[in-house]
C-alpha cells in the first residue's frame, strides 16, 4: 500500500500518465485524419483505432513513435489499476475505471503488434469472432447484450458531454476551450459507440455478421447514409476536438 501511494506521488508517474494521454490523444487525432478522407473517398486505411495505429506505423520513425504509444497506453492501465485497487471509488467509477484500463490495454497491445508486424485488420477479426458466436441461439443472444453494452457506453459519453462530467477527470484551473473540446468531443465518442453498438446488435438479430464491427464499420455507415460525406466530417473534426482535449487533459489529469 505504501509503495503504491509512493508511485502514485512520483514525478515519473506524473510524466507517464502526461505521455499515455498524449499518446491517447494522438490515436483520436489520426482516426479523426482517417475518417475525414475517408469521408472524402481518399482513405485507404481502417478509420479506427486499429488503422491509426497503422497509419502511424506508415510515418517516418514510426515504429519508434509506436512503443512510445504503446509505452504511454501501458502507464495509463497501470493509473487505472492503482486506481482500482487503492482509489476510494464507488460503484460507477470503478465501472468507469475498468471499462478505461480495458481500453488502454487493448489499444497498448495492438500497437505493439503494429509496431512488430503482426498487426492485422480489427473489422475482419471482429466479424470473424462475432460470426462463431451467432452459430447458436445463444451466442446470437450473447452479441445482442454485448451490443446492448456498447450502446450504454455510447449513452454514458452522451452524457458526460451534456453534463460535463469529463471535468470530474481534470484538477486546476480548466479554460472554456477545454471545455468545449470535451463537450464536443465526447459528444462524437458516445454517437460512434452507439452506432458501433446498433449494428453488433442489429447483426445478430438478421444473422449476418458482416454487419457487426467496430469503428470502422460505423464510419462507413455514417458515409453511406444521405448526406454521409457531411454527417462523417463532422464526426471526424469532432473526434478530432476530443484529440485535442486529451492534451489539455494531460496536464490536469486528477490521479
Amino acid at each position: 500500500m505504501r509503495t503504491a501511494s509512493q508511485a502514485q506521488n512520483s514525478k515519473v508517474y506524473d510524466y507517464a500518465i502526461t505521455v499515455g494521454l498524449i499518446a491517447y490523444g494522438v490515436v483520436y487525432l489520426l482516426v479523426a485524419w482517417i475518417a475525414l478522407q475517408l469521408a472524402w473517398g481518399k482513405s485507404s486505411e481502417e478509420a479506427s483505432q486499429q488503422g491509426a495505429l497503422q497509419e502511424l506505423a506508415d510515418k517516418p520513425l514510426g515504429t519508434v513513435l509506436l512503443w512510445v504509444v504503446a509505452l504511454g497506453l501501458f502507464a495509463l492501465v497501470i493509473w487505472k489499476a492503482l486506481e482500482l485497487a487503492y482509489g476510494h471509488l464507488d460503484t460507477e467509477k470503478k465501472v468507469s475505471s475498468g471499462g478505461r484500463l480495458a481500453m488502454y490495454l487493448f489499444l497498448g497491445i495492438s500497437a505493439v503488434r503494429v509496431a512488430v508486424g503482426s498487426g492485422g485488420s480489427g473489422k475482419s477479426g471482429q466479424q470473424s469472432m462475432t460470426a462463431k458466436l451467432m452459430e447458436n441461439g445463444a451466442g446470437r443472444v450473447l452479441v445482442v447484450l454485448i451490443g446492448l453494452v456498447i450502446v450504454g457506453v455510447g449513452v454514458r459519453q452522451l452524457y458526460k458531454a451534456y453534463k460535463t462530467k469529463f471535468t470530474e477527470d481534470l484538477v486546476g484551473g480548466v479554460s472554456r476551450t477545454t471545455i468545449r473540446l470535451g463537450r464536443v468531443g465526447y459528444a462524437a465518442k458516445g454517437v460512434a459507440f452507439f452506432i458501433v453498438g446498433a449494428l453488433f446488435a442489429w447483426a445478430a438479430i438478421d444473422y449476418d455478421p458482416s454487419k457487426a464491427g467496430g469503428l470502422d464499420t460505423a464510419m462507413r455507415t455514417i458515409k453511406d447514409q444521405p448526406f454521409g460525406t457531411v454527417l462523417l466530417t463532422i464526426m471526424a473534426l469532432g473526434l478530432a476536438c476530443f484529440g485535442v482535449y486529451c492534451f489539455s487533459w494531460s496536464r490536469n489529469a486528477r490521479h
